[in-house]
Order: structure tokens, then C-alpha cells, then sequence
């Protein structure tokens, strides 16, 4: 397996018992820190992603899956158990999202892992815990974000529609990858493997303290535009029917500008907005007096304009649009990778740089079904 020369996690080994994104996620991010991380699949279709939208080398699995190897084991057979045993007992981290009990089905308990591998790191993620009266419920990204609270800040009570990318998933792998960092930290001092317990309900609910502190500290229960109404975000569509952004937060320079750059002067003594909580308030007010103005030219010519002030905004790209913007085009946010069979492909790049770059960020393409298993059972000492 051919690395950078220099990465963040040399030598560190992962084993991936995952489907779907959320282990799918977090053994990626140790991967593009460039641990050699190994995904388990089943032979008969393997990480059932990988065909969501035919194929087995789909675009959901490929955004979840880079710099890792595929090995196909069965883990009903006997084969397949004393593999994954070999695979566990030189690992560093064990990453398993299955539900509940089903690894201990499997003849993985912890007592086996911990027998296997004293110094093992099992991260172990569900949609709800490992018990509790929900545990052995299926969880997925819209039933966590529905139980999590989340749902209700998007929804539309009177025309209910899911919308939206994974947020429940995603958040759920982070914590779990921020999990596993911190256990390896303190297995560093103590030598000592860990069990590591993330679930998809807790991640949720973590993951937006500000609804919460509403509620315990002021008794506001949030609804889809609280945050905006609070915050002072507005969206505005131009001329030519282009949208902006434009977040005016709670500075009062913010404000000021805002009003100069729409001429809408009346604002400042409007006894609807005249301080920061009457806009709060009445952030529908602002809202229909100002869109008119912003009707009346078109993006270029409002992204001209607000150039000349300190206003936090931008357009509101569509996912096609954003590799073209010039910030994204410096930042080399997007990069290339080719697969040897499966070809070229447009990947994102790590979010976080180390002493300002990221070159020791991996760049393997997401590996075919069973790529790799003949590869790694050699490493182990097993046939294929």
C-alpha cells in the first residue's frame, strides 16, 4: 500500500465491519489521515451502498469509501470467522456499525475481542445504543434527526416534506472518528483498549446545542426560522431570478451597511426594526420590505455592489456551480483520482490541512468489491 511519505497516522491499522455512511465516514477520515484501513464486506454485494443506484461502484459508496481496501469475507463460515479473528488481533481500531448484538452473534463479544487483541480500540456505533427500549430498532438519518428534535426545524407542520442531504449519518461518524482519536490518545498512556460507544440519536442531539439552550434557558421552543430570525439571515432572489445570502448577525455596523447599500433609509427609525431585537421580532417585516429592492437588479449587479461593504453574503450555488467558484478553485477543494478499471473520478478533498498543506493526504480511489482481499489474507498468512 503506497503512502505519502509523511502522514498523520503511519502504521495505524483499521478494521471496517460497516455499511451505509456512518462507519463508512469515520473510517474514511482515519484513512485520509493515512491509516491503512481495511473494509470487510460481504461476497454477495458487499457495503449494500455500493449499489443504490446500480452498479457496485456507485457515487454514494465512492464519497464514503476512499483510501481504503476491500476484502470480501464471509462471516458465516468458519473461513471467513478465523480471518476476521487474524484481521482483529493486529488491529488497532475495530469499527463496527452493525446493530446491536449481532457481532456477539457472530462470536465477536467484547470478552473475544478483548482475548483476541488487548489493546483494541472497538468503536461501536447504533441508531440508539446499546440498549434501551429502542435499541434494536433500525435507525436511519431521517429517524434520528425526527427523535433527535432536528425534523421539526425543517419541516413545514402543514406540508410535510423530507428534504435535504444526510445530517444524522454524517454527524454520527464524526463523533465516532473523534471517539477513536481520543482512545488511542489515552491507550498511549495506559496501553489499554477501549470500547467506544456512539449512537445516530445522542450525535443528533450534540450536535445542535442551540435549540436546546433556548429551551432550557429561556423556554423557547425553536421552530424552522427561530435560528434565522435570531441570527439575521435572509435569502433574496435577484432579477434575474439568481439568489443571495446576505448574514447580518448582531452587529450593529452590519445593520447600518445593510440599510445603505438596499437605500432603504427608513429602516433606521422604523419602529419595527429599529433596535436588534425589534428586527428579531419582526424579521418578516424586513424581509418583505427589502426583497423588492433586491428584485430590482440582477446577482452581478447586487454582488457588485455589496463588494463595497464589509456585509457578510454570497450566491447561493447549486452543487454544480460550486467548483467553479474562485475561493473553492484556490482552495483545491476538489481533486482527481484515477481507478484503474473504473476510471477517473472527482473526490473532496480533506477539510483539515497540517503546517498549511495537505499532500499527505492518501489519493487511492475507492476500492472495487474485494479488491484487496488476496492482497491481505497474503499479509495474514491465509489462502484466498
Amino acid at each position: 500500500m503506497t503512502l505519502p511519505a509523511e502522514t498523520l497516522l503511519p502504521g495505524l491499522q483499521v478494521v471496517e465491519l460497516t455499511t451505509m455512511i456512518t462507519g463508512s465516514l469515520a473510517g474514511m477520515m482515519l484513512a485520509d489521515l493515512g491509516a491503512d484501513v481495511i473494509k470487510v464486506e460481504n461476497p454477495e454485494g458487499g457495503d449494500p451502498f455500493r449499489s443504490f443506484r446500480g452498479g457496485l461502484y456507485s457515487p454514494h459508496f465512492c464519497g464514503y469509501n476512499r483510501n481504503k481496501r476491500s476484502v470480501t469475507l464471509d462471516l458465516r463460515a468458519e473461513e471467513g470467522k478465523a480471518a476476521l479473528a487474524a484481521l482483529i488481533a493486529r488491529a488497532d481500531v475495530l469499527i463496527c456499525n452493525f446493530r446491536p448484538g449481532v457481532l456477539d452473534r457472530l462470536g465477536f463479544s467484547d470478552a473475544r475481542l478483548e482475548e483476541l487483541n488487548p489493546g483494541l480500540i472497538a468503536c461501536h456505533i447504533s441508531g440508539f445504543g446499546a440498549d434501551g427500549p429502542y435499541a434494536a430498532r433500525p435507525a436511519y438519518d431521517a429517524v434520528a434527526q425526527a427523535i433527535a428534535g432536528m425534523s421539526s426545524l425543517f419541516l413545514d407542520p402543514e406540508a410535510p416534506k423530507i428534504a435535504g442531504p444526510t445530517i444524522s449519518d454524517n454527524v454520527t461518524g464524526f463523533y465516532a472518528c473523534y471517539g477513536i482519536m481520543g482512545a488511542l490518545l489515552a491507550r498511549q498512556q495506559s496501553g489499554r483498549g477501549r470500547r467506544v460507544d456512539v449512537n445516530m440519536l445522542e450525535s443528533t442531539v450534540a450536535f445542535m446545542p442551540d435549540p436546546y439552550g433556548y429551551f432550557n434557558q429561556m423556554g423557547l421552543v425553536s421552530d424552522p426560522q427561530l435560528r434565522t430570525r435570531t441570527s439575521q439571515s435572509y435569502a433574496f432572489r435577484c432579477r434575474d431570478g439568481r439568489l443571495l445570502t446576505i448574514h447580518l448577525s448582531s452587529q450593529q455596523k452590519f445593520w447600518e451597511q445593510f440599510v445603505a447599500v438596499t437605500g432603504l433609509a427608513g429602516l433606521l427609525d422604523d419602529p419595527l426594526a429599529a433596535t436588534r431585537n425589534l428586527r428579531i421580532e419582526n424579521y418578516d417585516h424586513i424581509l418583505r420590505t427589502a426583497a423588492p429592492v433586491f428584485a430590482e437588479k440582477t446577482l452581478a449587479e447586487w454582488l457588485e455592489a455589496l463588494k463595497a461593504t464589509d456585509l457578510p453574503y454570497a450566491q447561493i450555488y447549486s452543487v454544480d456551480e460550486v467548483a467553479g467558484d474562485e475561493q473553492v478553485r484556490h482552495l483545491g477543494t476538489f481533486r482527481q483520482v484515477t481507478h484503474p478499471e473504473m476510471g477517473e473520478l472527482t473526490e473532496i478533498r480533506r477539510a483539515v490541512s497540517f503546517d498549511g498543506s495537505r499532500e499527505d493526504q492518501p489519493s487511492r480511489p475507492p476500492p472495487m468489491l474485494g479488491e484487496h482481499t488476496a492482497e491481505v489474507l497474503a499479509e495474514l498468512g491465509l489462502k484466498g
